[in-house]
């Protein structure tokens, strides 16, 4: 029997969830309060989220690494109707520029049906590569960066020189940095944001062409799901941050060895990523307040029918 599709009007109904948790998060923007931010966002997302007709469980909450309130795994969510999701939440991915009034702060998240979202229980940070469609199949985050960027370079016929990676601004890249300089290729750095970073490597005309290095790992399975409906490429390996915390995944199972797909992270084709700005990033503008109205500009992704939507929002005061 063939599987039934998450409805195509969810695609719209996470839009309206993303919205409504960018809108109560920009008052905060510059505000230099990241905990108030994620509040409204989550109690936002929440509320949204509750109004659906659906059985949603949260498998990707974000409150443990950032001690934040969060949608906290295991959450059930929606009127309890049919049908049985997974969900992958970030209210506000990048608090610190929310906070600080910088670029890059979304609110995402993303759903799949129940079961076909990789949970990466305690453990809050990954390893991470993503490429866009044209390098699918070259990319293998057990090799070097020289190697990889080669590999990259090949495929896009590129030289070197001309190759854009994006990682996060953390002193843990220092050698990694080298490492993409030493063979030519640029480096952007960002200060958060790192889902957007890879969503960014599928996205026509963007100038990035891969990201690299060690984030999150709910971050990391939000962009499996993005990539998954774009087409490009997402590998992940468990950081493990010192020996306790490898004893600990040891003893529940996880093996720290292992390379995660994108397939891993999220193994349905039937996935839908929603991101709305907060402030103005690389691709989406941030909330915009004109008198009593506001603007919002989000992307949707979904996987089964391979569309991407923009969507510019105007909400007018109630």
């Amino acid at each position: 029997m063939k599987k039934e599709r998450l409805p195509h009007h969810f695609e719209f109904d996470l839009v309206r969830v993303t919205e409504a948790a960018a809108l109560t998060a920009s008052p905060f923007v510059g505000r230099d309060d990241k905990k108030g931010a994620d509040q409204a966002a989550v109690d936002a997302m929440r509320r949204v989220l509750n109004s659906m007709e659906m059985s949603g469980v949260v498998v990707i909450g974000e409150g443990e690494k950032d001690e934040a309130p969060m949608l906290f795994n295991g959450e059930k969510l929606g009127t309890g109707s049919l049908p049985e999701v997974d969900l992958a939440v970030d209210p506000v991915d990048g608090t610190t520029p929310c906070a600080k009034g910088r670029e890059n702060s979304i609110a995402t998240i993303a759903m799949a049906p129940r079961g076909t979202m990789y949970d990466p229980g305690p453990f809050v940070y990954m390893n991470k590569i993503a490429v866009g469609p044209e390098c699918v199949g070259v990319i293998d985050i057990e090799k070097s960066a020289a190697d990889n960027l080669k590999a990259i370079s090949k495929a896009l016929d590129k030289e070197l020189k001309e190759l854009v990676v994006v990682v996060l601004d953390r002193p843990r890249h220092e050698e990694l940095v080298s490492q993409i300089r030493k063979v030519g290729a640029r480096v952007r750095l960002i200060l958060d944001g790192d889902v957007m970073g890879a969503f960014l490597t599928a996205w026509p005309g963007s100038g990035v062409d891969v990201l690299m290095g060690v984030g999150g790992s709910p971050e990391g399975v939000l962009a499996a799901c993005a990539l998954r409906g774009l087409g490009g490429e997402f590998q992940g390996k468990p950081y493990p941050r010192n020996e306790d915390e490898k004893r600990r995944g040891h003893e529940l199972g996880y093996d720290f060895n292992a390379v995660l797909t994108h397939h891993d992270l999220v193994s349905s084709n039937d996935v839908i990523f929603s991101a709305t700005g907060i402030t103005d990033g690389a691709i989406l503008q941030g909330v915009e307040q004109a008198g009593d109205a506001a603007s919002t500009h989000s992307i949707v992704v979904h996987g089964a029918s391979s569309k991407v939507r923009e969507v510019i929002t105007t909400h007018l005061a109630e």
